[in-house]
């Protein structure tokens, strides 16, 4: 959360937010999602990193940045259950911070059942809920736990299909810069065999395209290339979606600003993500760019895996 505001300019337009003094970052989600990943990323870039914290402390290290600000102006705070007792009270403590009027900002790291047994196993460590049962059992129990938190995280990050140097840069982007930006959009690609993304929050099926793996001379190119976009693109109605589904989502950003949520994961799917979604997503990117007060990138998930 943050209670920077925009400030409605000439002709209605908006100003840029202006940074805050100070930023408060909580840090949780899944274990093995990779909090210290991001953690340690956030420290490369000047932030002052504090690892499993009680969250009845936030309080406290909050007033403690409110009051040095210049000493501290980038906090991340790394909360999750290793707390174990503690972690319970989380929420709580958020709603604490809101109410006293600190700044503060969720980051909720999340993984696929599959990614995180594959991840404890490799490091050949339990799951720190698991007790005498399996892995999936810990990992069954700490979703149960997290699920509120993670429905009301500014930011949800899926790292299942990252490794460790995709994810610190993917967290680089979005917190390194010296001041909020107001809307950060990421329009990824996928494939639908391969499951949905976790981290979207909205969903485009572009199957009803013309699929390009069924024209030989097409098959081997993805659709990051020419032959394969103009394919995919000219005709078919492909331009009229694109151009629609941007009209939609301009009232969906509005509100996102209203409600102080900057970041949001547009996602587009086709059979297998290597084609028809990667076609659409750049082009969908490009007009989104267009609109004011917007910083779009792109992530192709699957592009690669055919």
């Amino acid at each position: 959360m943050t209670d920077s505001t925009p400030v409605d300019g000439a002709e209605g337009e908006l100003t840029p937010l202006k940074p805050q003094e100070s930023e408060l970052l909580v840090i949780t989600g899944m274990s093995g999602a990779g909090r210290s990943t991001a953690a340690n990323a956030l420290e490369d870039h000047g932030w002052y990193v504090v690892e499993n914290l009680p969250p009845q402390m936030l309080g406290t290290l909050a007033d403690l940045v409110a009051r040095t600000p210049q000493a501290l102006p980038k906090l991340a705070v790394v909360v999750d259950v290793r707390g174990k007792a503690f972690f319970s009270d989380i929420r709580d403590s958020l709603n604490t911070l809101a109410a006293s009027g600190v700044a503060y900002r969720v980051l909720f790291l999340d993984a696929s059942d599959e990614a995180l047994v594959r991840r404890f196993e490799q490091g050949r460590r339990p799951h720190p809920l698991q007790g005498d049962g399996r892995i999936l059992d810990g990992i069954a129990a700490e979703r149960e736990l997290v699920a509120p938190l993670r429905d009301s995280a500014d930011m949800v990050l899926d790292s299942s299909h990252l490794n460790v140097h995709e994810l610190a840069t993917q967290v680089n982007e979005l917190f390194s810069e010296s001041g909020p930006v107001v809307l950060r959009l990421t329009v990824m690609s996928f494939g639908f065999k391969y499951g949905l993304p976790a981290d979207a929050n909205y969903v485009a099926d572009v199957r009803f395209l013309p699929n390009p793996h069924w024209v030989p001379q097409l098959r081997p190119h993805t659709g990051l290339d020419r032959d394969v976009s103009d394919f995919v693109l000219i005709d078919n109605g492909a331009n009229e979606f694109v151009r629609r589904y941007v009209h939609a989502l301009e009232p969906v950003l509005e509100g996102y600003r209203r409600e102080n949520k900057h970041y949001a994961t547009l996602a587009v799917g086709c059979t297998g993500g290597k084609h028809r979604s990667v076609a659409v997503a750049v082009e969908l990117a490009k007009r989104l760019a267009q609109l004011p007060r917007v910083s779009v990138s792109t992530r192709h998930r699957d592009l690669g895996r055919e």
